[in-house]
């Protein structure tokens, strides 16, 4: 008995040396709890963030670094994994890399390059020349204007196969730094949107029959982006009714030098007629004498002169209740060189509600060019914008007309009795 009680009074002394040691443990872990201790260097610099105009767009390599910076409006230059390549590497420039391969094929290159300058220069004299030239000798004025356009063609050409392989150039177009008043930038961009970009754009425009719904036949040649706000907008999207209330922001990218003058035009080609049960065309934008170029693409439609451009406002894009979606076809339309169109008259002639583009092209001698197009229906926000705007209607719903059956289809009710 007495080993017993030995053995049960030392873990009794064992259990309360535990407990008073857990208590020690608690008191200072609570009170360690409330103390302040200052971060260490390496917790600090993870802690901290560097402000956005510290970033170096040619550097930055993880999303949040890159939305920092595109908040304050500057983009990244190049791809991610090139960028993060670059924060480890010494800082050579790119047509100094120490590579003997790479820098005996520039010279190869520089070499070509020379040759093709040679030739522009050679062709620059023969245009000069026959400019000069009387048109009786040149074989009349027709043919020395085929002439002179298709010198000036090949030219064009020469000067893109001077820069088409230098490297420096296609690392500047890569980055986004390239200069679009150059022919071999506009070369490089306009073969890069034929790629994905067009193709897509003709594949919505064609499934959706926009064309030859609102126009017989048009052939892209410019790249158009559309976007409401910070929202950009691919073609075919639906955009709710609260996101395209407020005026388009448009980016057409030329591909051709100089600047010219265009119209654009919204319409909405699915405006439901009861009448005659079918399917009207309304306007909702119209505009003229806007002058873009290669280097001037920004065409934000709120910010147009109300005198000399705007003819018929922006109306916010809205299907009624039961209708199918609309189809919201956004044009760019050449005008003719030297001409501009008369605003006041046209505010007068052009009914929004019964617009038809197609004889407005034809009676203006417009020349379609770019296109984009998005869709629009009824949502829970679509009642409240068209009460902003006036419009009349909301509460209207359209449903499906029921067809009675023929006389010998309907089925006899005392054959089931």
């Amino acid at each position: 008995m007495s080993g017993s009680k030995n053995a049960a009074r030392c873990s009794f002394q064992c259990l309360c040396l535990a407990a008073k040691s857990s208590d020690k443990w608690l008191q200072s872990t609570t009170r360690r709890g409330f103390v302040s201790i200052a971060p260490r260097n390496d917790e600090a610099s993870l802690q901290s963030t560097s402000p956005p105009s510290s970033l170096d767009p040619a550097l930055v390599s993880t999303p949040k670094e890159e939305r920092q910076l595109m908040r304050s409006g500057i983009k990244p230059i190049g791809s991610r994994r090139r960028r993060a390549a670059l924060q480890g590497s010494t800082n050579i420039p790119f047509e100094q890399l120490p590579y003997q391969c790479f820098q005996e094929a520039r010279k190869i290159l520089q070499t070509d390059r020379e040759e093709k300058l040679q030739q522009i220069e050679v062709e620059r004299a023969r245009i000069a020349r026959l400019r000069a030239q009387e048109p009786a000798v040149s074989g009349g004025e027709s043919e020395k204007s085929r002439r002179l356009r298709s010198m000036r063609k090949y030219l064009e050409e020469l000067k893109i196969l001077a820069d088409i392989n230098d490297p420096v150039i296609k690392k500047r177009f890569e980055d986004g730094e390239g200069d679009m008043d150059r022919p071999i930038y506009r070369y490089l961009a306009d073969k890069q949107w034929r790629e994905y970009r067009r193709l897509l754009l003709v594949q919505r425009i064609t499934q959706m029959n926009v064309i030859p719904d609102v126009l017989p036949f048009i052939n892209p040649t410019a790249d158009v982006h559309l976007a409401f706000g910070r929202r950009n907008v691919q073609p075919g999207e639906f955009v709710d009714s609260r996101v395209s209330e407020i005026p388009a922001r448009l980016s057409v990218q030329v591909f051709d030098r100089g600047e010219r003058q265009v119209s654009v035009i919204v319409v909405d080609s699915d405006v439901p007629n009861l009448e005659t049960d079918g399917f009207d065309y309304r306007c909702h934008f119209l505009a003229a004498n806007i002058p873009i170029s290669p280097t001037a693409t920004s065409l934000p439609l709120s910010r147009l002169s109300k005198e000399s451009q705007l003819i018929l406002p922006w109306l916010p894009p809205y299907a009624q209740k039961g209708s199918p979606y609309h189809r919201l076809s956004v044009f760019i339309l050449r005008q003719p060189e030297g001409k501009t169109l008369d605003v006041a008259s046209l505010r007068e002639e052009v009914d929004r509600q019964k617009f038809n583009l197609r004889s407005f092209n034809d009676k203006q001698a417009l020349h379609p060019f770019g296109v984009h197009m998005f869709r629009s229906v009824w949502d829970e926000g679509t009642a409240g914008v068209m009460k902003r705007a006036g419009i009349e209607g909301a509460e209207i719903e359209f449903q499906r007309k029921k067809i009675e059956p023929l006389p010998y289809k309907k089925k006899n009710p005392e054959r089931y009795r």
